[in-house]
């Protein structure tokens, strides 16, 4: 079974490899995973963008789960940070919200999708859009200093869950609160299909049982969780990229496992004592 180190690596070149393509491709081609060019479609979990404000298509490359900063009660003038920013696609659509007055960080763990966020940033002219390089796990934030944070489907490519999201409470000021999209279980997948890398960076191999995903939230010291939006995802034979027998994936889409694409809001408390309320 492979390490964390080892999947995170894993994960780490196959979006630098998505990161040189744009959306079309990654759900037309090879989606640029590996040597094999195999015909994953990442985009089968992404929401539809283009009627959103502050959306940009050279920024999108359909990896997404949801659209985390339609829920996310950004307010102008508000310091965004967006976990997994990728080519800045949720960090522009916030920078609309926030105004020239607020401040979007993008944080990614993938050089060349930083690098091609920061391309994106200066076609658009923001000043105060900046992507940093760096692990959810051990963030390059300071303490308190992020009003909202945003996600997308990205949680599910980090093996320390329950680091990330002490990192996040970390850096959320007193009452500042979280909305991210990620995916998540009901019912058990098969155990090689956790082991397998190329369905961690598909978001599968990482989906934890939704309980057990809100559960972590709160032992992190968030408040006030909820599901703001929930969806049933249909996962087509090409995500499993002919790598396990049929008839195991054929017992997987038979039994009551069902994976989902959630959107959760929860807050950090205003004070010390645990609670919201003083």
């Amino acid at each position: 079974m492979q390490t964390n180190e080892e999947i995170k690596n894993e994960v780490k070149k196959k979006y630098g490899q998505i990161a040189m393509q744009t959306k079309e491709q990654n759900s037309q081609s090879c989606c640029g995973v590996g040597d094999s060019c195999g015909t994953i479609d990442y985009s089968v979990f992404s929401d539809d963008y283009s009627k959103i404000k502050g959306y940009m298509p050279d920024a999108d490359l359909g990896l997404g789960c949801g659209l985390p900063t339609k829920f996310a009660l950004i307010n102008e003038g508000d310091t965004v940070l967006d976990l997994g920013s990728g080519a800045g696609n949720d960090c522009f659509v916030a920078r609309q919200i926030v105004g020239k007055e607020g401040k979007v960080i993008g944080l990614d763990f993938t050089e060349s999708m930083i690098e091609k966020a920061r391309i994106n940033a200066d076609k658009l002219g923001y000043k105060n859009v900046e992507f940093r390089l760096g692990e959810i796990e051990n963030m390059p934030i300071g303490g308190k200093s992020i009003d909202v944070i945003v996600s997308n489907c990205v949680m599910n490519l980090v093996p320390d869950k329950q680091k990330a999201f002490s990192e996040a409470f970390r850096v959320l000021v007193p009452g500042g609160h979280f909305s991210i999209s990620d995916i998540v279980l009901r019912g058990k997948l098969p155990e090689s299909f956790v082991k397998d890398a190329e369905l961690w960076a598909g978001c599968v191999s990482g989906a934890m049982q939704m309980n057990e995903y809100l559960n972590l939230i709160e032992d992190a010291g968030f408040r006030n969780i909820k599901i703001q939006s929930e969806k049933k995802i249909d996962l087509p034979d090409e995500i499993f990229h002919n790598n396990f027998p049929k008839e195991l994936v054929d017992e997987f889409k038979q039994s009551n496992t069902g994976v989902y694409s959630i959107t959760v809001y929860a807050e950090k408390p205003t004070s010390d004592c645990g609670c919201s309320c003083c």
